[in-house]
């Protein structure tokens, strides 16, 4: 049957057939931390991520110039989440380890993050953010600006070197734990009398070495900002 002549289907009017609804930033984003947290950042594909939203690749890139793009995203949308207000804290030293250890347990969360924020500095909002209230406190306290960079850098990766470490679930922790004790509790004393002294107090819990370690960097802070002082 001949069309009516004022008909026009979506080609001769020059419009196109309707596509795949267009999904959000913030849901990629969220799927694409879920695929993080879940398998890996090697699994975090943007044709992984498309099937996860049963979606398109060509409507990932409406949001995203390319997939180092999406990661550099997905890192800041976990910097949204350090939730710490440094001014709540008595001194300069507890602000310095609130907010090192609120980043801590962000990546505690999110234990797969840890790598990629080591290959880039982060640059995004809430990255920015997060650096920006670190700084502040350190100025505050009397750091000069090159001592407060230090400062922070060194917090940072003391946070990061030990959040690349979280990778192990909890059972096998313990269980690989117990096994080096018990192997440390075998050595013959003559040979390795140090290390059998102190073989009760082995390994040591990764939780407990990032408070020492951070009370030793904190300490030692106050000692420079004190030297750069007298100055």
């Amino acid at each position: 049957m001949p069309r009516s002549p004022n008909s026009r289907d979506a080609t001769s009017s020059g419009r196109r057939a309707p596509g795949r609804p267009p999904v959000p930033r913030e849901q990629i984003v969220a799927a694409a931390l879920a695929i993080l947290d879940e398998e890996g950042a090697d699994a975090l594909s943007l044709r992984a991520l498309a099937q996860r939203l049963e979606s398109s690749t060509a409507t990932l890139y409406r949001h995203f110039d390319s997939r180092a793009d999406l990661l550099a995203q997905v890192v800041d949308r976990i910097f949204g989440e350090i939730e710490v207000d440094p001014g709540q804290a008595a001194t300069w030293q507890d602000a310095c380890g609130a907010l090192a250890t609120a980043m801590f347990q962000v990546l505690r969360r999110h234990r797969n993050a840890a790598p990629l924020i080591g290959e880039h500095v982060p640059v995004g909002p809430n990255a920015l953010v997060h650096r920006e209230r670190a700084l502040a406190l350190l100025l505050a306290a009397g750091f000069s600006p090159a001592l407060a960079a230090r400062a922070y850098t060194t917090l940072a990766r003391h946070v990061l070197g030990f959040a690349m470490q979280l990778n192990q679930d909890a059972a096998a922790q313990r269980r690989e734990d117990t096994d080096v004790s018990a192997h440390l509790h075998r050595l013959d004393p003559d040979r390795f009398p140090a290390t059998v002294a102190v073989a009760d107090a082995l390994p040591v819990a990764l939780e407990d070495e990032f408070e020492f370690g951070l009370r030793l960097i904190i300490t030692g802070l106050e000692a420079a900002r004190t030297g750069e002082a007298r100055d």
